[in-house]
């Protein structure tokens, strides 16, 4: 199955129509007088693009020094891609009227923080010893 640039671009737009609303907010559970909804973000993004080439003669078949023999007669391709994604950002949590926000801790940034925290303090530690020395 071929498909050209177009094609493939015009899949990825029917995908991003299924970024709904939907996808950000949650279905809203309620237990106890007590209102929580579930909140990500949602982010996609699509490309492509294509090229051509139409004789050995053409500019960029011979513009590395090959000679015109061992240069590809013509050709053409083109690809595309599309990526969609999501991740919770956190809850909306109602009560008694009032709106709350929570957000949803992402434990390996805080991981990730700790150890460069902990690398910069190793190396300002051994730059003030050798600085005694």
């Amino acid at each position: 199955m071929k498909l050209d640039t177009s094609e493939i671009l015009e899949r990825a737009r029917a995908g991003t129509d299924a970024a709904t609303v939907g996808r950000v907010f949650g279905t809203p559970i309620e237990r106890d007088g007590v209102t929580v909804i579930p909140v990500a973000i949602v982010g996609g993004g699509a490309g492509g693009g294509g090229g051509g080439l139409d004789s050995p003669d053409d500019e960029h078949a011979g513009g590395n020094g090959a000679s015109a023999e061992n240069s590809v007669a013509g050709g053409n391709g083109s690809g595309g891609g599309y990526g969609f994604g999501a991740r919770p950002a956190g809850v909306y949590v109602i009560r008694d009227g009032d709106a709350h926000w929570r957000p949803a801790i992402d434990v390996n940034k805080i991981v990730i923080g700790g150890q460069l925290v902990a690398v910069a303090a190793f190396l300002l530690v051994r730059a003030i010893l050798r600085r005694r020395h």
